[in-house]
């Protein structure tokens, strides 16, 4: 485990997927990151690199070849090293160096760096397009909070309150099989109150949305996520079938990439919500979370 701390939170990573696994703060007492139990969902906070979502088939094409991808990529299970790190500070890198030229025909190098400011964590990603050609790929977090924090509440005692980007109408998707099948202007959303069902059918998916904020009506305990620019963002539980419950945890995922649409033609270049980095380019992004 890599720990940065500061006068606010002791944060957790580990090297495998750069992912978060713990977030303390010292102030409350409280921990704000799900457990990563298996009987719900093993993950915690995973990085999703070089797609976001399910690919249609879980197949993609590129230059007439065909290539086969599971949801999400392979950059959450890679092994990261750490470049730098300072007490509130780390910086972790990843190289391809050839190793998946058979599912992603390009050559990167990917930084994650994790940057502790009061009661803040700042998550910055660094792309670097190392290949002869232009790269295709999309970038997402998955960062997964605990709820209820607090003893004595329940998932019903929280909400999520959005901040959408000014002038800009709130898209919404609809997914069906973890594919994008209609997308469509959302009617007023402000608040969700979370219920045992919200997720029963899948995640939620918009644009042009800037800060969510997940807090208990009771207590007032939560995260603020904030993500300006991010053309999307997921927020997903997992829905228990057998006994119609959510899980006890809520995912705010920022994104800079998509699941397919149910009609995509398969081919990476004209994928909805695809980023194209020219040789040699590098792309930058930053979300923060506030811990309350």
């Amino acid at each position: 485990m890599i720990v940065i701390e500061n006068d606010w939170l002791k944060v957790g990573i580990i090297s495998n997927g750069a992912e978060i696994r713990k977030v303390k703060h010292k102030k409350n007492g409280l921990d704000y990151m799900w457990t990563g139990d298996d009987a719900y969902w093993g993950r915690v906070s995973p990085v999703l690199f070089p797609i976001v979502g399910r690919l249609k088939e879980d197949r993609y094409q590129l230059d007439g070849q065909t290539y086969k991808m599971l949801q999400h990529g392979f950059l959450r299970d890679v092994v990261f090293d750490v470049d730098e790190q300072t007490t509130s500070n780390v910086s972790l890198v990843f190289e391809s160096a050839g190793r998946f030229i058979n599912v992603y025909p390009y050559e990167f190098k990917v930084f994650i760096r994790y940057i502790l400011k009061g009661d803040s964590l700042i998550v910055q990603w660094e792309i670097v397009n190392e290949s002869k050609e232009e790269m295709y790929f999309s970038i997402g977090a998955h960062p997964a909070f605990k709820i209820p924090l607090v003893e004595n509440e329940t998932i019903e005692d929280y909400s999520l309150n959005f901040n959408p980007a000014a002038n800009k109408n709130v898209i919404e998707y609809e997914l069906k099989n973890s594919l994008i099948h209609e997308r469509g202007t959302a009617n007023d959303i402000s608040t969700i109150q979370l219920t045992h069902s919200l997720f029963a059918h899948d995640a939620l998916v918009y644009s042009n949305i800037e800060q969510i904020t997940l807090v208990s009506n009771k207590s007032r305990h939560g995260v603020e996520v904030m993500f300006e620019n991010f053309p999307f963002v997921g927020i997903w539980s997992k829905y228990m079938d057998a006994d119609g419950t959510m899980a006890p945890f809520i995912c705010i995922e920022p994104w800079y990439g998509i699941a397919d649409t149910y009609n995509t033609s398969g081919n990476m270049k004209e994928k909805f919500g695809v980023n194209m980095l020219e040789t040699g380019e590098t792309f930058q992004a930053e979300y923060k979370m506030k811990f309350k």
